[in-house]
């Protein structure tokens, strides 16, 4: 019995690259691994073989292989399959394949799964015949793009099986010449900037700017760039004098804390050699002008290939009747109407790809005759009668919904029902809305979508917030009485106090009649604090942060208000130090400006309370000296989190009871 996975797919990759070529296999009946090599630019022809089961193939026949055949490898069919064993072959060496068509039947830890081909095609070579076992990700079997290239594709697997040990060697030794360029220091002195850790809780950090550029003469203790962490954006500055040799991570991309992200050479001599070392850090090819020139090459030689125009080399691959290109560029091609002879290819020895296709269809290459391109196109697939286009995944979605798939209509490529299209006709997917039309009415808004990325301050503050969550907390909310607290503030207000500050210094004097709120749990006991460091929740744009007012208890008010609106500002302008954010001893959060009249705040990790600050409404309250006996008072409702590990009812209470009175008689506040 045979079963369609839900998510079975055979990826057909074309090699693209012209490189060396090692096969190696237990038995002769097939290729069971395939390991590809660096090879010098400089490396001579005669280095360039390669050994398989048929034999020694030259540099040639491997760029022949590589540029035609596309390699058909052993599918993961299910998450702990390591190998699989093709059961049987349903398309046998030159039978033509279409996109779609189950070509073989392997066995899998699981269970016996057919696998399809997602390309049009000639099977060329089976590697892997029937009842023969494959590791994941080995080639068991190679296809062409046309049945002429078959025998071609044959021919260069064709040998006597033996390798000269002289070739051996040099493509050794080119392994070793290409592994000591991608690894090795250049021997000037320089230094390397990593991404530094700007907070406890950075793992990676982003460059927003660089502000020096490369060449650049830099001198020590001057910013250079300018990295975003998990809390703020800060300015990183150089350690020592030189020049900005290469930049490895460029602005907008993240690398991870500890990571280089640029060198710095000690002289400006120095910087050409220090950028091809760069190019190994980054993780691609160092410069050809870094490399050792093999020494099998004459010089002269050397100098000629590194000048040569790389067009005179993309000339002499597509000269003659034969011209090298991939099988999907051909297939585009004759899908535009695109003359290949007339494109000029930038792949491997001037291989044409999709993508100089697609270059010479925007007007880079003439086109063939209007007559040709105005011709009807053949269609790529057309499945047998009988037989409903769709995918692997398509087909067990409806077999699992049981739904029948003639009865969906089929969007993806060549008509064939996807498995969006099963997800549409089970209600799973709801389909796109049409735009709606401007009208006599109001105009649409058009509403966000989809998953927006945390930024780094929005990664930390969910965090955070699932930190809490192991707390125990309780809550207590009282009325406090503004009327007194108001008059003063309009008093203080024309010198630059803030309502924020006036609270932040109310809140440190009662903290100092009850030291327990100002303190933090810890396994062993009850973790007091000498200082009280009054942390405020700003929300800015693209997260929230707790700029904190150190000593509040021992500062006045006019020095308190200067130092919030200073905090304030760099927490808009992202430029807060850690110690300006992450000092804090009792947090407040202040909604009131927003109109909210009550709400229960957070307790941030590592705190024993913070206090939720409502906005202020008018009461119609009993009084005695009243002529009606009613008076208009203010009030605003606080409420308290505490951590109750430590903090019990009572001492919240009695907190409460001091902030009022305070509150009530703000005249203490000036002192």
């Amino acid at each position: 019995m045979k079963f369609v996975p839900s998510a079975l797919c055979l990826a057909l990759a074309v090699n693209t690259s012209v490189q060396a070529f090692t096969f190696s296999t237990p038995s002769s009946q097939g290729l069971q691994q395939i390991s590809q090599k660096n090879v010098s630019p400089f490396s001579s022809t005669a280095a360039t073989t390669a050994t398989s089961p048929f034999g020694i193939l030259s540099r040639r026949q491997l760029t022949a292989l590589a540029a035609e055949a596309t390699k058909i490898t052993m599918p993961a069919l299910s998450s702990t399959m390591k190998e699989g064993r093709v059961v049987s072959w349903l398309k046998g060496e030159g039978d033509e394949v279409e996109a779609g068509e189950a070509i073989m039947v392997v066995e899998s830890d699981k269970a016996d799964m057919d696998v399809e081909a997602f390309e049009d095609g000639f099977i060329a070579k089976i590697l892997v015949g029937e009842g023969e076992s494959a590791p994941v990700g080995d080639i068991v079997a190679l296809m062409v793009a046309e049945e002429s290239e078959i025998a071609a594709a044959v021919s260069s697997l064709d040998g006597n099986g033996t390798v000269e040990a002289k070739e051996e060697q040099a493509v050794a030794a080119v392994d070793a010449s290409a592994a000591s360029v991608s690894v090795a220091a250049p021997s000037c002195e320089f230094s390397q900037v990593d991404m530094p850790a700007l907070s406890s809780t950075m793992k990676e950090g982003k460059v927003v700017s660089w502000l020096k550029s490369e060449g650049d003469a830099i001198s020590a203790g001057e910013a250079i760039m300018v990295v975003e962490s998990d809390k703020a954006d800060m300015d990183v500055e150089a350690f020592e004098d030189g020049f900005l040799a290469a930049i490895i991570t460029p602005e907008g991309e993240s690398s991870a804390v500890g990571s280089p992200v640029a060198l710095i050479a000690a002289e400006e001599a120095d910087i050409p050699a220090l950028k091809a070392y760069a190019a190994t850090l980054d993780g691609s090819a160092a410069p050809v002008a870094a490399a050792p020139a093999a020494s099998s090459a004459p010089a002269s030689v050397t100098k000629a290939a590194a000048a040569a125009p790389k067009a005179a080399a993309v000339a002499s691959a597509n000269t003659g009747d034969r011209i090298l290109a991939s099988p999907l560029a051909k297939k585009n091609a004759e899908a535009l109407g695109i003359d290949l002879s007339t494109v000029t290819g930038t792949g491997p020895d001037g291989r044409i790809t999709a993508a100089d296709v697609e270059n010479a269809a925007s007007g880079a290459a003439p086109k063939k005759a209007a007559a040709a391109s105005s011709a009807p196109k053949k269609p790529s697939w057309t499945p047998a009668p009988g037989v409903i286009a769709a995918t692997p995944m398509a087909r067990a979605a409806a077999k699992k919904a049981k739904i029948d798939l003639a009865t969906i209509q089929g969007t993806g490529e060549f008509g064939r029902v996807t498995l969006d299209d099963v997800k549409l006709a089970t209600g799973e997917k709801k389909p796109e809305r049409k735009k709606a039309t401007k009208g006599a009415g109001a105009e649409p808004v058009e509403l966000p979508e989809g998953l927006v990325p945390f930024t780094g301050m929005q990664r930390a503050v969910s965090k955070n917030m699932e930190a809490t969550l192991a707390t125990p907390v309780f809550r207590v909310s009282r009325e406090v009485e503004m009327d007194a607290f108001n008059a003063l503030y309009q008093k203080v207000k024309p010198k630059g106090v803030t309502v924020s500050a006036l609270l932040a210094k109310a809140v440190a004097l009662a903290i100092e009649k009850h030291p327990i709120i100002n303190s933090s749990y810890s396994p062993e006991g009850t973790v007091f604090n000498p200082d009280i460091n009054i942390a405020m929740a700003v929300a800015i744009d693209g997260g929230l942060i707790t700029p904190t007012l150190k000593y509040a208890n021992e500062r006045n008010i006019i020095e308190l208000g200067e130092n919030w609106k200073e905090l304030v500002q760099k927490a808009k302008e992202g430029k807060l130090t850690p110690d300006e954010y992450n000092s804090g001893t009792f947090t407040i959060s202040n909604l009131g400006m927003f109109g909210v009249s009550q709400f229960d705040a957070i307790l941030p990790a590592g705190m024993g309370g913070i206090l939720a600050i409502g906005g202020t409404t008018e009461q119609i309250v009993p009084c005695d000296k009243a002529v009606l006996g009613m008076k208009k008072v203010s009030k605003m409702t606080v409420t308290l989190t505490c951590d109750h590990r430590q903090i019990y009812g009572a001492d919240a209470a009695l907190f409460l009871k001091d902030f009022n009175e305070i509150m009530g008689n703000p005249a203490q506040l000036l002192l």
